[in-house]
């Protein structure tokens, strides 16, 4: 065996008679070693022979062998920083550093982020309100104010902005379509309506959004998002920085039901795609209801055109418009993952009261209704996010968190009903972010943040219980509700809400969690709970003991242990626990240890 070795290192010897100065090699490739086309081409300038030559290149196709095996380990393993959805039974999570994360966000005003001189000073009071993620905006008429021409160093200094705060960032790319209008294309889209059509109304007048039936138009797009998304792989694929990313915002059309152009029209006119009939025909049996519905009442064609097939209301209008803005964004979406395979999600500008017709609110933008409409169209668009701005948050959050939709908010409310919220959205329907609209404008003293304190010292658990029905969350969003009753863990609890204030400020907000046998966490304020048996065995319960207390890094830390006026003889959970021992802050949420028994 030994001569056998000394063989073929002796043959080796003889392929390769020069010494290899990896050094020098380093130093003129100014490069570190990696194995690749740019690496290999190189080697032809080097002044050394060819059996040199041909070693070198040995060594390098077995290292890009080894990389590429290593590459494939490591996303078996989940050792990737690059951000992705994974499935926990109903609920799906986004996965940073190989844990589940939630976003607990705040979106910047739109112009905030056009500026690093202007965010400099802004990113210390984003820390202090508690985010862990921000989200901002990147412009197409900024990245490409030139037709092939990238300027990318905004990306760069809001990145490494983010990075010195300890900040993740989602992007917002405002580019065809901002509130339904097109003002943040590049000057010379703007200014090019021959090339870049504007969609027009039933008048044959020209509207400020350009035509979603322009194919110059979304290759334009598209193409500055692919590089977007190519140049945050380049800089952020080993940081994972940047979480996710919004295709444009607040899709649709306002003032017109569809774009009456002459060139809409004729496709209006046209047979439905077979690609949409045939996604109907597939998933007829779970289609979201008010599409089957429009589907029924037109008598459920196969074929056909949009009217023959959608009816002959503006309900066909709305439809033909979401397929075509869904074209569109989707083109953008299957190009940008193409670079770096992000997350990504689009936003909708909502319904306002039911009967409002499309075009009051912006057409064919991904209002909850049209779901399956843009999941035929755009495959690779992983979330459908609603703005919250309405007052009935939970039956927006129902709207959207169904069909096998994810749960994201990129802007709500930032008055003191996102405090409570944001506990709602992450407790009752396993949401990804929750994230107040020009969060910088918050005062130092506002709810949210000791919202997200809460929040985010219950992640670990939130995310470990989302799926299991083994949580749910807790608000009241008017002063004269007066409860609730939810079943958890064999037990009824009896929730009775506290908030009687007026001012609509002091309302019930929180969560409840079985994390085990005879065991439960509440956390928020504002509400009371009282646990009766719901499971066989002992007819009777009643609270052992209960804890205040708070999270680090994972380990509980009790505080006080409450029993007498705190508990009411131990009859309930209070939260606060007493309203009248100033000294605490009954205002202050918190989170309590409760252990139960049973007997007879």
């Amino acid at each position: 065996m030994n001569h056998a070795f000394g063989h073929q290192k002796n043959k080796a010897n003889q392929a390769c008679p020069e010494p290899v100065e990896w050094s020098q090699f380093l130093n003129k490739t100014n490069a570190p070693i990696r194995p690749g086309r740019l690496l290999i081409n190189r080697i032809s300038h080097f002044s050394i022979s060819a059996a040199t030559k041909t070693y070198i290149l040995v060594i390098c196709a077995v290292s890009m062998l080894l990389l590429s095996t290593g590459r494939a380990g490591a996303n078996l393993s989940d050792t990737s920083h690059t951000p992705h959805l994974d499935k926990k039974g109903p609920a799906t999570q986004l996965i940073v550093d190989g844990k589940p994360f939630l976003m607990l966000a705040g979106e910047l005003h739109n112009s905030s982020a056009s500026s690093l001189k202007y965010m400099e000073p802004m990113w210390d009071k984003l820390v202090a309100i508690n985010l862990n993620t921000v989200l901002a905006t990147v412009s197409w008429e900024l990245v490409e104010p030139e037709e092939g021409k990238f300027d990318f160093s905004l990306v760069d200094g809001l990145v490494e902005q983010a990075r010195q705060h300890n900040l993740r960032l989602v992007f917002l790319w405002f580019a065809s379509w901002k509130n339904a209008w097109s003002t943040y294309i590049p000057t010379w889209v703007k200014k090019d309506l021959a090339r870049f059509p504007r969609a027009q109304d039933k008048s044959g007048r020209t509207t400020g959004a350009v035509s979603p039936l322009c194919t110059e138009a979304m290759k334009a797009d598209a193409r500055a998002f692919a590089a977007v998304t190519r140049h945050i792989r380049r800089i952020d694929e080993d940081h994972g920085t940047v979480l996710m990313m919004q295709i444009e915002n607040e899709t649709g059309l306002l003032g017109s039901s569809r774009d009456f152009s002459p060139h809409a029209n004729e496709v209006f006119a046209g047979a439905v795609p077979a690609e949409l009939m045939n996604y109907l025909a597939a998933h007829k049996d779970s289609l979201i209801p008010e599409l089957r519905k429009i589907w029924e009442s037109a008598g459920m064609k196969t074929s056909g055109s949009w009217s023959e097939v959608f009816g002959t209301g503006l309900e066909a209008d709305e439809i033909f418009m979401a397929w075509h803005i869904a074209k569109y964004i989707g083109l953008a979406a299957k190009t940008g993952k193409v670079e770096y395979p992000l997350p990504m999600f689009v936003n909708a500008w909502l319904i306002q009261h039911e009967g409002q017709e499309p075009g009051k609110y912006p057409s064919g933008g991904p209002v909850s209704k049209v779901m399956d409409i843009w999941r035929a169209a755009a495959p690779d668009i992983d979330i459908y996010a609603p703005d919250i701005y309405l007052t009935d948050f939970k039956a927006v959050c129902e709207s959207y968190a169904r069909s096998g939709n994810p749960l994201l908010i990129p802007e709500a409310r930032q008055g003191p009903e996102s405090a409570r919220n944001a506990f709602w959205a992450f407790a009752q329907h396993d949401a990804i972010c929750f994230a107040p609209f020009g969060i910088e404008d918050i005062s130092t003293d506002h709810p949210l943040i000791k919202s997200y304190d809460i929040l985010a010292q219950l992640t670990p658990l939130i995310t470990k219980y989302n799926g299991t029905g083994k949580m749910a969350g807790v608000l009241q969003q008017k002063t004269e509700e007066k409860g609730t009753e939810i079943e958890l863990g064999g037990y009824r609890a009896q929730i009775e809400y506290a908030g009687r204030d007026k001012a609509g400020d002091k309302l019930a907000f929180g969560l409840i969690m079985n994390i085990g046998p005879d065991e439960f966490l509440l956390a928020g304020n504002y509400f009371s709970v009282h646990f009766a048996a719901a499971s066989p065995g002992p007819k009777n319960a009643a609270i052992a003991q209960a804890w205040e207390g708070r999270y680090e890094h994972g380990r509980w830390i009790p505080g006080r242990c409450l029993n007498g006026d705190e508990t009411g003889a131990h009859w309930q959970a209070k939260l606060p626990p007493n309203t009248s021992d100033v000294f605490a802050n009954p205002d202050v949420p918190r989170i309590l240890h409760v252990r139960l028994y049973r007997h007879e």
